[in-house]
């Protein structure tokens, strides 16, 4: 059977990583992101040895993994989100906006929700100041006393570095919330640059639930979807890419549930997201780094091992892989914090 070789269509996947497949709504940390999904597909594809040996042929097997690990947030960040239908929107308008507006804008979408009894889905829109300046502010639900805080921020750039730090309005403005709410996501949700976030508020029968970005992890983040990937893969392409194919989708999917949104496991046969184990933050760097770390050592053990000579022992996998967990234990040391902290107060 034939190994496919490099396509327009792989070609343009593989220049999205840069990008994180996330366009513009979560800047940098999304292409980190990214990246560590499209290298750690690359790695559970040179698991399969005829996939190595066909690489070095100049068969694109191990990209064809890491691609397929990218494609959940592919479709998601160039599809989903530009196909979603919000119900109402907040335009900040003027700056600094008035977070009391923002505030009454989202407690009428809950009360629309309850009274209605069908989701509501609410766009929350950035604020532009220049070619190079936002103005930050930060939404917050509190679901114990069924209330929103809205904190109007400073002035930041593109890159997220602050511009005017005295830019904020001061206290939070707090708002009761006549109905109680659900929410399981981070408690601040930060709109600067770009486009902002949008959530949906659903009726349940005692409150009202919110769901951060609706439109993620809602059907592309399937496990049913990877063996259909799978499937098809193996038809056009061979056994061997239907199997790197359809792991690789399905190892986006479940690294992502390792954190806090989770993901529609089984639609469409199931309907919502299934909560992750929320043991770290897609957008922290630690996970990413582990993740990039640990791939590159299974890359590199993978290639020597499947070669006609090997050089590297076979417990090295053993001595590579605990150096993300030492650079973070290193890291919560105080005095190596305080050190840091004076060689770099920024």
């Amino acid at each position: 059977m034939s190994i496919p070789r490099a396509h327009p269509l792989a070609i343009m996947l593989l220049e999205d990583i840069g990008r994180g497949g996330g366009g513009s709504l979560a800047g940098s940390d999304e292409a980190m992101k990214g990246f560590a999904h499209f290298i750690s597909g690359i790695a559970l594809a040179t698991f399969f040895p005829e996939v190595v040996r066909d690489a070095a042929q100049g068969a694109i097997g191990p990209a064809l993994g890491g691609i397929a690990a990218m494609l959940p947030d592919v479709l998601d960040f160039r599809f989903a989100r530009w196909l979603e239908q919000p119900d109402r929107t907040v335009d900040p308008g003027e700056d600094p906006p008035p977070p009391e507006a923002i505030a009454r804008a989202v407690k009428e979408a809950v009360e629309q929700a309850w009274e209605e009894r069908r989701p509501i889905r609410l766009m929350l829109h950035t604020l532009r100041l220049g070619p190079d300046a936002w103005r930050r502010y930060q939404v917050r639900f509190d679901p114990e006393r069924s209330a929103i805080e809205v904190t109007i921020g400073p002035m930041v750039s593109t890159g997220g570095r602050l511009i005017a730090p005295e830019g904020s309005s001061g206290s939070p403005f707090r708002l009761p919330l006549p109905i109680p709410i659900r929410y399981d996501y981070d408690p601040e949700i930060v709109v600067d640059i770009f486009s902002g976030p949008s959530m949906a508020f659903v009726p349940e029968e005692d409150a009202v639930r919110i769901l951060f970005l609706p439109w993620h992890r809602a059907w592309s983040h399937s496990l049913v979807l990877a063996a259909l990937l799978g499937v098809v893969a193996g038809l056009l392409g061979g056994a061997r890419i239907g199997w790197v194919m359809g792991l690789g989708y399905a190892l986006h999917i479940l690294e992502d549930q390792l954190g806090w949104m989770g993901s529609n496991l089984f639609w469409p046969f199931t309907r919502h997201r299934v909560p992750g184990l929320r043991w770290m933050r897609s957008v922290d760097p630690w996970p990413n780094f582990a993740a990039v770390w640990l791939s590159l050592v299974l890359i590199l053990w993978n290639l020597d091992r499947f070669s006609a000579s090997s050089l590297l022992p076979p417990w090295f996998p053993l001595l590579a892989l605990p150096l993300p967990f030492l650079l973070r234990m290193a890291g919560r040391h105080p005095a190596l914090r305080e050190q840091w902290d004076e060689a770099d107060p920024d």
